[in-house]
Parts: C-alpha cells; sequence; structure tokens
C-alpha cells in the first residue's frame, strides 16, 4: 500500500485555512516526472535550443534600434535605415519559422505525457483491492485523473522551457547591458535581489492554497458523482432539496479556496511587478542623466531600456513560473499516491504454477482471514471441500462470512498462503489473472455496463455466437426477458443497467457468468431478487450447464440449497454443521429450523420459535 504522506498540506478543519508554508520537499514531488520527460528527452532538448535560439533574435533587436536611432540622432554618424529594418524583418522571419513548429511540438508532448499518466494511472487503479476504493472515492479519483493530470501538463513540458529561456534571456540581457554600461547596469540591478527575495519568500505559502484548492474540486467531483448514483434514492425520499444545499455547501467551499488561491497569486505578481518597476525609474532618473553628460548615446539609453524589459519580465514572471510549478508538485503529489500505491493482492515472486487444465477440486484448510482494521476474524478455521463436478452450497447469517470464502478463492482478499488450495496447488503460487480465468465469480451485487444486453453477456468474449449467449439465457431464466425487448439482444441496457429490474439485472449477471464455462463457478447469493418459481427454473438451468462442472453457491434459501451435493452453514466465521440436505434435517440443527422457518410449517412452530430465541439471544448478548 502507499506509505507516502496523504496529504502535503496540514488542514485546520473542512474549509480552514492552512498555515503550513511549502518548501523544496513539496516541489521535489516534480522529480516523479523526470521518467515521463525522458522518454522525449531529445524532443525537449531540441525544443529548448530552438526556443533560445528565437529569444537570441529577440535580444539583438535593441542593437538593430539602437544603431538606426543613433544615425537619425547625430551628424557625424551616417544614417542607416535599410540595414537595420531588412535585420529586423529577417529575425521575425527566423523567430515564426523557430516558435511555431516548436510550439507546437512542445503542445504535443504535453498530450503525450498527460497521455501516458492518465495511462498508468488508471492501468494500477484496475488492480486495487477494497482497501484502496475505501481511501479513494470515485469522484475523487476521477479529478486526479483529469483535474490534477491537466494541472501537470503545463508544467512537465513547457515550464522546463521556460525556465531555460528565461535563465538565456537574463543571461543574454545582461551580457548586453553590462556591455554598454556597467555603471548603469549595476545600479538598475540593485532592486532585482528583493525581487527574488519576495517570490522565495511568496512561493513558500502557495503549495497548501493548490493543494487544497485540488481537494475541495475533488470533494465537488465525489458529491455529483454519488449523487447521480443514487438520483432514484433522492427522489424516493424526496431529498432533492437536501442534496441541492450539500452541492451548494461544498461547491461555495471550493470557490473560497479558487479565490483564495488566484487572490494570492495575483497578489504576488503584484508585489514582485511593483518591486521591478523601480528599475525603468533609475534608467529615466540616472540614464537620462548619463545622456544629458554625453556618456551614453540615445540608442544605447533606448537600447538599454529594451533590455531592461528582457531582463525584468523574467524576473516578474518568476512569480508565474512558480506558481505553474507550486500547482503542478501538488496534483503531481496527489497523482502519484494513487500511481504508486501498492495493490494488496498481488502475484508472488515465486508464481511458477502454469495452469493448463484444471479438474475443478477447490479446497480450504483452516482457513483464517481478518480484514485489514477488523477487530475480530470474518473467518475462523474454515475447511471445505469441493470435488470435481460437485456442486456445494454455503448458508448463514448476514456477516456470517460466506463472501469472504469466495472471496479468497479467487484472490480478492490477500488469501493467505497454505488455506486455499486448486487441484492440489496453493491459489498464492497461481498468476492472478490465470486463477480468475478458471474460477469465475458472479458478485452478490448485479453490475451491468451502459451497454446492450449481448455486449453485456459476451463481456469476457465478445466472439460468442448467438447460441452460445441465448443457451446461457436460458439457464440464467433471461430468455424470455430479452424477447420482450424491444430490441432484444441489441437493447441498450443504460448505465449500470438501470432500464432493467433488480431480478432482471441478476440473471444477466448470471448469464454472463454462465457463457464462460468456467471449471469452477461461484455464485454470491444470485438468487435473491428472483421469486421461487424462477429460482426451481434457474437451477435446472444451473445443473444442466455444469452437470460436470464444479460449483459453489452462497444463498439464505434452503429451497436453493437443498439441490447441492454438499451443504455448509456458516456461523461467526466457523462452519456451524454441514451434510446434505437430508442428514442437515435430521441433525435438528440449525439448517433445520431454518427450512421450518422458510417452509412455513405450522407443525414445526416449535422449531420456529426456537431459533427467532436463539437469535435474540444473541444480540442482547452482542449488545
Amino acid at each position: 500500500m502507499y506509505v507516502g504522506s496523504r496529504g502535503g498540506a496540514a488542514r485546520s478543519g473542512f474549509g480552514g485555512p492552512t498555515r503550513e508554508r511549502s518548501s523544496i520537499k513539496h516541489l521535489g514531488h516534480l522529480k516523479k516526472l523526470l521518467p515521463y520527460l525522458k522518454r522525449y528527452k531529445w524532443i525537449l532538448i531540441i525544443c529548448i535550443f530552438a526556443l533560445l535560439i528565437q529569444r537570441w533574435c529577440m535580444a539583438y533587436f535593441p542593437q538593430l534600434m539602437r544603431t538606426a536611432i543613433d544615425s537619425l540622432t547625430y551628424d557625424h554618424i551616417d544614417v542607416n535605415l535599410s540595414g537595420p529594418a531588412l535585420g529586423m524583418l529577417v529575425l521575425v522571419a527566423i523567430q515564426a519559422i523557430i516558435y511555431i513548429p516548436a510550439r507546437r511540438v512542445l503542445r504535443r508532448m504535453s498530450i503525450t505525457i498527460t497521455y501516458d499518466l492518465r495511462k498508468r494511472f488508471f492501468h494500477n487503479v484496475q488492480y486495487q483491492g477494497p482497501a484502496f476504493f475505501n481511501l479513494f472515492s470515485t469522484g475523487d479519483l476521477m479529478s486526479r485523473a483529469h483535474n490534477d493530470v491537466n494541472q501537470v501538463r503545463m508544467a512537465a513540458s513547457w515550464g522546463w522551457v521556460q525556465l531555460a529561456t528565461i535563465v538565456f534571456t537574463l543571461c543574454t540581457g545582461l551580457y548586453y547591458m553590462f556591455d554598454m554600461s556597467v555603471e548603469l547596469s549595476i545600479y538598475v540591478l540593485l532592486p532585482t535581489p528583493f525581487v527574488a527575495i519576495t517570490g522565495f519568500f511568496m512561493a513558500r505559502g502557495m503549495y497548501p492554497y493548490f493543494r487544497e484548492r485540488q481537494e475541495a474540486q475533488a470533494r465537488v467531483s465525489t458529491l455529483a458523482q454519488e449523487n447521480l448514483n443514487g438520483i432514484r434514492t433522492i427522489q424516493a425520499m424526496a431529498q432533492e432539496e437536501h442534496e441541492i444545499n450539500r452541492f451548494r455547501q461544498v461547491s461555495t467551499e471550493y470557490i473560497k479556496k479558487y479565490y483564495r488561491a488566484v487572490r494570492y497569486q495575483a497578489f504576488m505578481g503584484f508585489a514582485m511587478s511593483a518591486i521591478t518597476t523601480i528599475s525603468p525609474l533609475i534608467i529615466l532618473g540616472y540614464g537620462g542623466y548619463l545622456v544629458l553628460q554625453g556618456e551614453i548615446t540615445i540608442g544605447t539609453f533606448t537600447a538599454f531600456t529594451a533590455y531592461l524589459m528582457m531582463v525584468t519580465q523574467p524576473i516578474a514572471s518568476i512569480g508565474w513560473s512558480l506558481s505553474m510549478f507550486t500547482a503542478a508538485a501538488a496534483s503531481t503529489e496527489r497523482i502519484f499516491e494513487v500511481v504508486d500505491y501498492i495493490p494488496e493482492v498481488k502475484d508472488s515472486s515465486g508464481s511458477s504454477v502454469e495452469i493448463d487444465e484444471v479438474q475443478g477440486r477447490l479446497e480450504f484448510k483452516n482457513l483464517s482471514y481478518t480484514y485489514p482494521g477488523g477487530a475480530t476474524k470474518a473467518l475462523n478455521n474454515v475447511n471445505i471441500v469441493l470435488d470435481p463436478g460437485e456442486t456445494i452450497a454455503i448458508l448463514g447469517r448476514v456477516g456470517s462470512g460466506k463472501s469472504t470464502v469466495l472471496r479468497a478463492a479467487v484472490r480478492f482478499v490477500d488469501t493467505p498462503r497454505g488455506m486455499v488450495y486448486l487441484d492440489g496447488h496453493d491459489i498464492c503460487d497461481y498468476n492472478i489473472r490465470d486463477l480468475r480465468r478458471h474460477i469465475g465469480l458472479v458478485p452478490q451485487y448485479p453490475f451491468l455496463f451502459s451497454a446492450t444486453i449481448k455486449e453485456n453477456l459476451t463481456y469476457d468474449d465478445p466472439s460468442r455466437g448467438d447460441e452460445e449467449i441465448w443457451e446461457a439465457a436460458h439457464a440464467a431464466g433471461l430468455d424470455d426477458a430479452i424477447k420482450d425487448l424491444l430490441y432484444g439482444l441489441d437493447t441498450i441496457v443504460g448505465e449500470r443497467g438501470i432500464t432493467l429490474s433488480g431480478g432482471q439485472k441478476q440473471r444477466a449477471t448470471l448469464a454472463r457468468g454462465l457463457i464462460r464455462q468456467t471449471e469452477i463457478l461461484l455464485l454470491d447469493d444470485c438468487f435473491s431478487s428472483v421469486d421461487t418459481e424462477t429460482e426451481e427454473r434457474i437451477i435446472e438451468g444451473l445443473h444442466a450447464m455444469r452437470s460436470d462442472l464444479s460449483t459453489i453457491l452462497i444463498s439464505h434459501r434452503v429451497s436453493t440449497a437443498r439441490h447441492a451435493d454438499r451443504i455448509y452453514v456458516l456461523d461467526n466465521g466457523k462452519i456451524l454443521e454441514s451434510g446434505t440436505h437430508e442428514e442437515l434435517l435430521s441433525k435438528g440443527g440449525y439448517y433445520a429450523d431454518l427450512e421450518a422457518i422458510q417452509s412455513n410449517q405450522d407443525e414445526d412452530r416449535s422449531k420456529r420459535d426456537r431459533l427467532i430465541e436463539k437469535l435474540q439471544d444473541e444480540q442482547v448478548t452482542a449488545v
């Protein structure tokens, strides 16, 4: 997991001012962009070299102006206008030839860098587990992938070019200034250290402003995403006004932080510009005096003024450059919090077992597991054996650990070594992708993509034919529902399958799992949204399609479990009892009591009452 700082800026509460100052440590986040720049280093070097030539052309303009003005001012100098004018035209042409292509190349490079960043960002997110998504909300991830990556784009390409050209322009301007008048240059540059000091100290305060601005924007994205996903619940509970007020509060907080960052940036730019205006005043005063004394010419005075603008402009833009790099550093930190996050479940370094053919034997040996941050074990010494071609069922109350067993089988959790075996090999020795290709899991909560029914059912292999699709749909009890749709298999189900009922979505995800024909299929309570009649039909289809394949199904219904070859009852992470349907009924335990309640047999009212009393006692004990 990620071991870096979760926040580069300390907070003083929601919306409160941040007092922490930025430092070189924060700007150091930019070094993480160097691998992306190295891929295009020669392009960057060529562009920088070309733009430096363009800057030199700009720097030579005042020399031509100096020659032309002096030739018009002093009688002892021949009038020379055509030469400087022609030189200016040539310099303008050279600048255009260099500047336009260089800018286009740099822009393409910045877009490519953001493309590479987003790919790596998305790639790492794909392999994350529950702990990651508990830490980063969907809206926050969207904000980082879009807003923060865009913030990095300018600094990743143009920022370094800007830095190089600022240094070159300063050096070139200072060279010509000292060449024309050493004394005036010294006086003119006296305010420069104050500009640098002001820029340094003000830049230290920028980092937390930009960091908080990006985090506030992420909160807006998170709230909007969650709101849209839960729009039906909001409307059903008449909470539209409440949500509008929540969004207004979060949006107002973002605007405040955005304005605060902009105000600080504007104040910094104003302060530095104000200090740099002292230098032109010195030129007008002392430079004018030198002209009257005849120590410098009017052309030199004009050229000197132009060079001063060339020097002070980069100094004044230091504030803008620092704000760009500071904002990019804050965004880089947020991006790499995700990019550097190590998946909690990953292939072992010694994964050497190759899966050529799976027999379908899955064995859980004393499986124990505790979720990160959990106070108690979700599973405690669970022993379950699934033989090839067998179907077993797992029953238990909510929170008894049923889903955790299935997650451990496909390594959705960090399965401990030596506890889960596939065909006699520890599943930790298998490549995760290979493991999940042979063990299919249909999750408890159905999810459909905003695509057609056909595209959803053939998600793993779009080349599947209609015959396979209809076979799986029939087995899942979905075929009649598909035929009733206007466009059949080509019907678009909408985002998260919103156009389908809960039962239809559940059967669609079941069909998507059945069509894969994996050697082992794990069904996590896939019949909870269907009626008893449909359930019986699905059970029949399941046996028809998977008569020689291994299946584990989780259910809360005895009517579902009774069809399994063997049944395990879990309670508080432990195996309470196991056996066939008839064996468990004869034991008169939890399973028999549950069957009595669900079958609504009056003669077994005593069993029902006994189970209810037991549950009530456990609740009192828990309290």
